[in-house]
């Protein structure tokens, strides 16, 4: 399964959803390793080194520092931007479609907009 890393503003709505509705899946915030308050740079790169897929609200910076990672040929495990205009329900459920039907590295070296 997918394992996530959400940004430091991420909806903890969102989160709460997403781990009501699977318990099991492995995702952290920022804040709980540590990363708080960390360049978007940095975070890609933690998230890289410990192959999690990277989700956040953050349209305007994070977006472009993972496209830097791809055109560097650095390691990007996937990154999902989920606009806050987004209603949470839809954001969950979206979450959770991605993190049951995907395949290892699927989300490689990609950004994607939730809803998909």
């Amino acid at each position: 399964m997918v394992r996530f890393l959400t940004d430091e503003d991420f909806s903890g709505p969102i989160l709460a959803g997403v781990r009501l509705r699977l318990p099991k899946l492995d995702i952290v915030r920022v804040q709980d390793i540590g990363l708080r308050t960390k360049r978007d740079e940095f975070i890609l790169h933690v998230a890289a080194e410990e192959d999690r897929v990277v989700l956040s609200h953050d349209e305007s910076t994070m977006g472009v520092a993972a496209a830097r990672r791809i055109d560097k040929g650095l390691p990007m495990p996937g990154l999902f931007l989920i606009p806050q205009s987004v209603p949470i329900g839809t954001a969950i459920e979206e979450i959770v479609l991605v993190a049951m039907a995907s395949i290892d590295r699927e989300w490689e070296h990609r950004i994607h907009f939730l809803p998909l």
